[in-house]
């Protein structure tokens, strides 16, 4: 299981914003986790209707579930989107509707409120950086969501466009990054350049949010000045499964590897609480990270546990590997855009 590490780079991670297209990665994850995607969808002429980036469905026109999905996340298609909508949850406002519940009862965000599947502008379609991040790492937990989300491109045969997607995402293609796992890409006029990356290296795995910037590419450069951060200066340290840990009357153990994601800036110090908190500290003593450990069935203490927490009592970088997460969350300066109208297709481009 991924673990949420939010580091200290973050601006304005709560407060809320419009997100444009990187709706659509809750979208998808909704979809993947509660449809089936073998299912074949009848176009509705709403769908096709739909203003902004799209694949061009027609009125009538059938495609699988998985198709739409691809086409929602690799083109950023609306039409796609609406498409899924209507399936899923018989009309828009019934799937948003149920889209919202599953984000809070599964993801567990709380500021996030969406009126629509695809992230065209909305008053009440809001969310945060933070939330985002959270979203964006429960995704990645799901293989069909990777494998889609990180397509570089993709062969596409509709009913009247027969073309390759590409991703819009810049890092994947035109300016590939080292590591770069997936991401995503929105913009409106109201959100300003949105943008979602993930990135891999070794068994460190980095999600960066960015949103409201003013240009292109301050949003890509805010997130290439993320990702070089977070890979230069953060790691991961282990504290393996059944591990004990002793209170002056209480033996405790952990259930499950726990990883601990901290800068490298020095050894890590572990203390338990009587009630089996185990809190992982900077030398200086500022908390890193908490788990909640099980208590063992033994009464007493036992010579192994003393043995295990003065081994272990400093915390290396050396410990065993495991799959973490680091959210990077850096958000634009917010500010009211001002643009002159423009016409449709420029409007709503991704």
């Amino acid at each position: 299981m991924l673990r949420q590490v939010m580091s200290s780079m973050k601006k304005n991670a709560d407060t809320a914003m419009y997100p444009a297209s990187l709706t659509k990665i809750a979208t998808a994850i909704y979809v993947i986790e509660t449809a089936d995607l073998d299912d074949m969808v009848t176009v509705s002429g709403n769908a096709r209707d739909t203003e902004g980036t799209s694949v061009f469905l027609e009125e009538g026109e059938q495609v699988s579930l998985k198709k739409l999905v691809q086409g929602l996340l690799i083109n950023s298609g609306n039409d796609a989107g609406v498409a899924i909508a209507e399936h899923v949850g018989g009309s828009v406002g019934q799937f948003t509707s149920e889209l919202n519940g599953y984000l809070q009862q599964k993801v567990g965000v709380q500021n996030t409120h969406f009126e629509n599947p695809h992230g065209l502008f909305d008053s009440g379609h809001v969310t945060t950086a933070q939330d985002l991040a959270a979203i964006t790492r429960y995704a990645i937990q799901n293989e069909t969501f990777r494998e889609i989300f990180g397509t570089v491109e993709l062969a596409w045969d509709g009913e009247s466009w027969d073309t390759t997607l590409l991703t819009h995402h810049k890092l994947m293609r035109e300016r590939p990054y080292d590591g770069i796992t997936g991401g995503k890409t929105g913009f409106v006029n109201q959100s300003g350049f949105t943008l979602a990356t993930t990135a891999k290296r070794d068994d460190l795995n980095l999600i960066v949010i960015t949103l409201n910037a003013n240009m292109q590419k301050d949003a890509y450069q805010d997130t290439i000045n993320l990702l070089d951060y977070g890979f230069g200066r953060f790691t991961h340290s282990t504290i393996a499964k059944g591990m004990t840990f002793e209170t002056d009357d209480t033996e405790y153990k952990t259930t499950q590897p726990l990883t601990i994601t901290h800068k490298t800036d020095g050894e890590l110090q572990k203390d338990v609480s009587e009630e089996g908190v185990l809190k992982v500290r900077k030398r200086k003593g500022e908390v890193v990270d908490t788990f909640q450990l099980e208590k063992t069935k033994q009464d007493r203490r036992s010579e192994t546990a003393k043995s295990d927490v003065k081994k272990n009592s400093v915390l290396g970088s050396s410990a065993l590997m495991a799959v973490v997460s680091i959210v990077v969350v850096m958000i634009g300066i917010i500010g009211v855009l001002y643009r002159r109208k423009r016409k449709r297709e420029e409007r709503f481009f991704w």
